[in-house]
């Protein structure tokens, strides 16, 4: 071997050393930051665990903004999907980070096998998020639960080592969920409620979407930290829409509508920009003056084609009755119900149409939002049965952020379906509705006085045959229907005037913003370490 090849072989050996040195000073130092002091951490800072598709996840988007039109740097960490809402894109404090989702192959695994091997990968990438790539420990961390396997666990240990204040919102109950797919007694379900009731004992604060949750978990569980029931609210830009608004978001609605062979011959005849199958334009009857010739143009503007006085939108009195439910198509929401309903619905409207006694239905166009697991099956049966249908036509959509208010203010009636797996949670799609000026049908459950008051804002049923009732009582003479038009005003009032719930006092309804600042900001600001 001659010197060279000795001196390039020690080269190649100094630089492979150098390379391992580094690479191992790197993870030392990474490694050495899980443990520094718990007073270094970063001011006005939260980092917002989702642990699902952050686009439909509109209670802790709205967190988020909250935090961030306050000052505070927010991380929202979460599963990537659906488009967030604008000001998670706009607003220049807030930083989305998404999580990798488990390899593809394990999804075919039955579920007592996948559970393990998702909870595996879901805490290293929640641990690589909020360990690594947060750099600064954020003052707070505030997770959403459920899910709570593996996230209380995490948070907790991370508020542990770095000092976070955790905050935990209770949305539901974890355990509660499992139910619906394992027997009560079954061996995963006594680890999921003791390990919610462990890991969700302790936080800076516990958040609770209704009295009854607080009420529920104070006694069981006696938990420690601030307490406070933060009832969803729509944000501000939630309203009844205009017919102009109505008409620019069917418009665009043309192409997803077009691909629905169900709805051909079903709504009535359009054409796009001047009508749509709610709304259109009708001339003036006073356009001739507008028409009439104007001398001494010069040539171009006088061969220019000439337009009546197109009026501005208006609501057609031959559109049919939009009715909207919004579902995550699960166990705890018995789409069953709603489509009893509506095959009833049909038999009632086809028979007071052949009896010809004045007392006439409308046509009713069924918009189901949302994705989920039930969707395909259900929607299969609908389209079966509505090749034979007259009155009635379901369809399902998913909308973006930005439209779906739009399309709760464009509607007519809103079904909720949602029934609480612990019967201590309420839906917040009813307070989207609420916030778009829409009465609600809801199905009755435990708590759901305190959202839903009957006859004054929307009405309660508990079967199918209450809620087609409902139906044929709110629709009858539409769109000039009293009972409907009565209800609608009493919802108008009934969020705009002080509403008492039946355990607390002077409750007022108001927007999100305004229920945040009043009731979490203080908590919030009173934690501030200086």
């Amino acid at each position: 071997m001659t010197v060279n090849s000795v001196e390039n072989h020690t080269t190649i050996f100094h630089i492979a050393a150098g390379l391992v040195c580094l690479w191992l000073s790197y993870r030392l130092f990474v490694f050495l930051r899980f443990f520094r002091p718990k007073s270094e951490h970063s001011l006005r800072s939260v980092a917002i665990l989702v642990l699902g598709d952050i686009g439909r996840s509109p209670r802790m988007m709205y967190h988020a903004e909250s935090f961030a039109e306050n000052g505070f740097m927010t991380y929202v960490i979460g599963y990537g999907g659906s488009k967030p809402i604008p000001a998670l894109e706009r607003l220049p404090k807030v930083e989305l980070r998404y999580l990798s989702e488990p390899p593809a192959i394990l999804k075919s695994l039955p579920f007592v096998l996948l559970a393990p091997f998702k909870i595996i990968h879901q805490v290293t990438s929640i641990l690589r998020e909020l360990l690594i790539h947060a750099g600064e420990p954020p003052e707070y961390i505030l997770v959403q639960n459920p899910p709570s396997i593996p996230t209380l666990a995490i948070v907790w240990l991370v508020g542990k080592i770095r000092g976070s204040k955790v905050i935990i919102d209770w949305h539901n109950l974890g355990y509660s969920i499992l139910e619906l797919k394992l027997p009560k007694n079954h061996l995963y379900v006594k680890i999921a409620k003791w390990f919610e009731a462990t890991f969700g004992k302790v936080a800076y604060a516990h958040l609770f979407v209704t009295e009854a949750m607080r009420d529920f978990l104070v006694k069981e569980w006696n938990l420690v930290g601030e307490k406070v029931v933060l009832h969803d609210r729509p944000p501000k830009h939630f309203h009844r829409c205009s017919a102009q608004e109505i008409h620019d978001l069917f418009t665009k609605l043309q192409t997803p509508f077009s691909q629905y062979k169900s709805l051909q011959d079903f709504l009535p005849e359009s054409t796009i920009p001047f009508s749509t199958p709610l709304t259109d334009r009708k001339p003036s009857s006073e356009s001739s003056n507008a028409t009439s010739p104007i001398p001494d143009l010069d040539p171009i503007s006088a061969t220019a084609p000439t337009y009546e006085n197109i009026q501005p939108p208006r609501l057609r009195p031959d559109r049919p009755a939009l009715v909207v439910s919004s579902t995550s198509w699960t166990p705890d929401e018995d789409f069953g119900i709603l489509l009893d309903a509506l095959k009833q619905y049909e038999q009632r409207a086809r028979e007071l149409s052949e009896a010809n006694n004045g007392k006439k239905l409308p046509k009713i166009l069924m918009a189901v939002t949302g994705k989920g697991p039930q969707r395909d099956e259900y929607m299969k049966e609908i389209n079966r049965l509505q090749a034979e249908w007259h009155w009635v036509r379901c369809i399902s959509l998913w909308l973006e952020a930005e439209d779906y208010p739009i399309f709760l203010g464009s509607a007519d009636l809103g079904v909720s379906l949602h029934s609480s797996s612990s019967g201590r949670d309420l839906p917040m799609k009813v307070v989207d509705m609420f916030g778009c000026g829409l009465p609600v049908c809801a199905l009755n459950f435990e708590c759901l006085p305190e959202l839903v008051k009957d006859g004054r804002n929307g009405l309660v049923f508990n079967n199918s045959e209450e809620l087609v009732k409902q139906f044929e009582l709110l629709l009858t003479s539409f769109p000039s229907s009293e009972r409907l038009n009565a209800l609608r005003t009493s919802l108008y009032h009934a969020t705009r005037s002080l509403e008492v719930s039946q355990s607390s006092s002077n409750e007022q309804w108001c927007s999100w913003d305004e229920n945040w600042n009043r009731r979490l900001k203080p908590i919030i600001l009173r934690g501030i370490r200086v």
